[in-house]
């Protein structure tokens, strides 16, 4: 039903911009106008150039204007002509769009889907949940992005990305967050610091401490800069970084300390992790996804399985 709806709202479309246009003539015109050169555009569409240009001659003539300034074989579009592309670029994204969720429901296990997360999530728990679902539907591909979580969310935001494993945080467009898991942040030390052997401490007992945390825009950048302002600890950040396995790396050096989550993958031995009393350092991890945004079967499917996947473990 979702599919004939999509098709139906192509078709009126269709049906309302450009009257009883052939639906060629628009194909033709669409490559034109990406091509700007009438050979360039015949080759692509393997048809003579006489032929292309009649029939750009009678969209134009139907449409009652010019849509190209003409220079011999080179042409380039008009006024008109970008008015008229913005329209046809909607018809021939929807028409794809139409075709390719189609294509998904004729063939449900199979498809690809796209999964962006944080840089802390790749060591131990995206690896991990991507081998749980391909044991289920081997044959459903992956494209993977990591990234920060403001850059995620602008991913998301323009399709790049179907999922973001993030925390969650307020965004612009209508997105939707299923809660998946939290976990206790640390403030970690050098083994030789003084703090080393306190086993918990208040967050004000770094006060005048060196900070090492993550850029701004990073999710765990929010999390410690809130975390802060709720202590009253106004931090003295010296170094910013990217990875958490660096952070954790200039820690070892005796550089400074950083609230960080226990991540796999990181060597410890010259590390000390001790718990914050207060207040609750605590970073949720959820899926996101545009809400009323098509989800292929793929997609669905990996929905689904996330969500029951982190609830059942």
């Amino acid at each position: 039903m979702h599919c004939f709806h999509r098709f139906y709202n192509v078709y009126v479309m269709i049906k309302t911009e450009v009257s009883d246009m052939e639906w060629q003539q628009l194909e033709y015109f669409h490559t034109v106008a990406r091509l700007q050169h009438m050979t360039l555009a015949s080759e692509a569409l393997s048809i003579t150039q006489p032929a292309l240009s009649r029939s750009i001659g009678r969209l134009e003539q139907e449409l009652g204007v010019p849509l190209f300034d003409r220079n011999g074989r080179n042409i380039s579009l008009n006024r008109y002509g970008r008015v008229f592309l913005s329209r046809v670029d909607r018809i021939m994204e929807e028409y794809a769009a139409g075709k390719q969720e189609i294509g998904d429901m004729l063939h449900p296990d199979r498809g690809e889907l796209s999964l962006g997360f944080l840089h802390t999530l790749g060591v131990q728990y995206v690896p991990e949940l991507i081998k749980a679902f391909r044991d289920v539907y081997p044959d459903i591909r992956f494209q993977l992005h990591q990234n920060s979580t403001h850059i995620l969310l602008e991913q998301l935001a323009s399709g790049e990305v179907d999922f973001v494993l993030a925390s969650p945080r307020d965004a612009k467009l209508q997105i939707k967050w299923a809660r998946l898991w939290s976990e206790e942040l640390f403030v970690v030390v050098p083994k030789s610091h003084r703090l080393a052997g306190s086993g918990s401490i208040l967050l004000e007992d770094i006060q005048s401490e060196p900070i090492i945390s993550f850029k701004q825009g990073y999710g765990l950048r929010k999390i410690t800069d809130d975390l802060f302002r709720e202590a009253g600890v106004h931090p003295n950040i010296r170094f910013e970084g990217d990875e958490v396995h660096t952070i954790a790396g200039l820690v070892a050096a005796g550089l400074g300390v950083a609230v960080l989550p226990e991540t796999k993958g990181i060597d410890f031995s010259s590390l000390a992790l001790l718990s914050i009393r207060k207040p609750e350092c605590q970073r949720t991890i959820g899926l996101a996804w545009v809400e009323r945004r098509y989800l292929s079967p793929a997609a669905e499917r990996f929905r689904r399985f996330v969500v029951d996947y982190f609830h059942i473990n």
